[in-house]
């Protein structure tokens, strides 16, 4: 079982930036392309709001979709999903299972050997590169 981390709004509004607010907590999406700089080292994208691992780098890929896209997540628990019926359609959201925070949503249109593009937002990822000196 995941230990949820529970703010208050004010707590959440101190902490994000307002672009982080926007997306993570009310649900908002960034404006593509963002996000060309993201690290490409070895190591774990976690969650900007409680630095749970999401992703590794080793299964980021280049999608052409003008976000982050990912093809699984860190592990069997390390995102949630629920349905997203706004803006008029059906997707699946994608979120941090600690804090609830909404980091975007997974299409079935990805590479092998998921076939699943998880479309994340930039802002809702930190990046905690893997130690080299342990694997040498």
């Amino acid at each position: 079982m995941v230990e949820k981390v529970i703010k208050s709004d004010a707590e959440w509004r101190e902490q994000l930036t307002d672009e982080q607010y926007r997306v993570m907590r009310k649900h908002g999406t960034e404006r593509p392309g963002s996000h060309e700089d993201l690290p490409t080292d070895a190591g774990t994208f976690t969650c900007a709001g409680c630095g749970a691992p999401l992703f590794e780098q080793e299964t980021k890929f280049e999608s052409h979709c003008g976000w982050p896209s990912f093809y699984a997540p860190a592990g069997e628990d390390a995102v949630g999903m629920s349905r997203d019926n706004s803006l008029g359609m059906q997707r699946i959201e994608v979120h941090c299972p600690r804090c609830e925070a909404h980091l975007g949503h997974v299409f079935p249109d990805g590479p092998q050997p998921t076939g699943l593009r998880y479309c994340i937002n930039g802002v809702a990822l930190d990046f905690e590169p893997r130690d080299q000196s342990s694997s040498t």
